[in-house]
């Protein structure tokens, strides 16, 4: 059974005038530079909201210009990050749920976007030998779920992390994907992993575990990057990867499984080549799925400012795409 869910009682009316609206409305959306026809390609194009997380964090943007910027340069579907909505850390009232699901309905439709799915990041390790935390963690992804559900979206994307023993992370994320997949189902949402570091992203371990949980409505979110599987001191970013899994096994691994893909992105060449990432071969490997659904940009450079590096990669994307389909 269900449990009681505030996000039914929210009566998701429409706001008024919002800040995000009237930015929006004074930036009007200019013509798309690359122009092209979305039969020219076998994919869609979508944008991830952790490409412009610097200029969130930085107080360049409200989190609420990312449809308006994503219509901007062209993309046409919403990959939210919900660690970059402050009002929804930690403990969750019902007005800053509120708040967010309508603003953000609301501005998809204005900017033209289809909602595609959120990624949730600081919500508890669902792969934790602590059983206790496990279960805390559990909880604590419902309410994205439910949000999810409210913003039409069809999928949440979750992290594996916690446990370094495999066969203790392969049983705890077992555990973790089938409370959360058999949830999801009645909310019509799909539960992603994505590989994000560690044993999640040891593409032969993870389509294993989603082998055992056998849910319809649990797969992947292949990114083509994020292939470390160890980092110095165990940090989980920011040091050195000390060992890592052949992305492109990985991607082809967790491609039969796949809802959604992340192109990531790090730096380009003169000729708009990503520098460290092979994309003419992870785009091969993409269609050799028959898959036909959004493409998400997520640059996450340094070099390139965060527009011109989602522009970088949304070309080649564009360039690419013609070409293979």
């Amino acid at each position: 059974m269900k449990r009681s869910i505030f996000l039914q009682q929210l009566g998701l009316g429409t706001l008024g005038a919002t800040t995000a609206l009237q930015w929006a409305c004074a930036n009007p959306k200019p013509k798309y530079a690359q122009a092209f026809k979305p039969q020219d390609l076998f994919f869609k194009l979508s944008l991830a909201q952790w490409s412009i997380h610097r200029m969130i964090e930085s107080g360049q943007v409200s989190p609420y210009n990312f449809a308006a910027l994503a219509a901007k340069w062209g993309f046409s579907g919403l990959e939210y990050v919900a660690g970059l909505y402050p009002e929804l850390q930690g403990q969750k009232s019902a007005q800053a749920a509120q708040n967010f699901i309508s603003q953000n309905n609301e501005l998809a439709q204005v900017h033209k976007q289809e909602n595609l799915l959120i990624m949730i990041d600081g919500e508890g390790d669902l792969s934790d030998a602590d059983e206790a935390k496990r279960q805390a963690g559990v909880e604590n992804h419902k309410f994205w779920i439910e949000t999810a559900a409210a913003m039409n979206c069809h999928s949440i994307r979750i992290n594996l992390f916690g446990a370094f023993d495999v066969e203790t992370w392969k049983e705890q994320s077992q555990k973790s994907l089938a409370a959360l997949g058999a949830y999801a189902k009645d909310y019509k949402i799909n539960v992603l992993v994505e590989n994000h570091g560690y044993l999640s992203s040891h593409g032969q371990y993870l389509m294993e575990v989603l082998e055992q949980v056998n849910l319809a409505n649990c797969g992947t979110l292949p990114d083509f990057g994020n292939f470390c599987l160890k980092r110095e001191g165990n940090s989980r970013w920011d040091t050195s990867c000390v060992e890592s899994y052949d992305r492109y096994k990985g991607v082809a691994e967790m491609m039969p499984r796949a809802f959604a893909v992340s192109a990531k992105s790090y730096d380009f060449d003169a000729q708009g080549q990503e520098t460290t990432i092979d994309f003419k071969r992870m785009l091969e490997l993409v269609k050799a799925q028959n898959y036909t659904g959004f493409i998400g940009v997520e640059y996450e450079g340094n070099r390139l400012s965060e527009e011109a590096g989602i522009l970088a990669t949304r070309d080649l994307l564009i360039r690419l795409g013609k070409e293979l389909t």
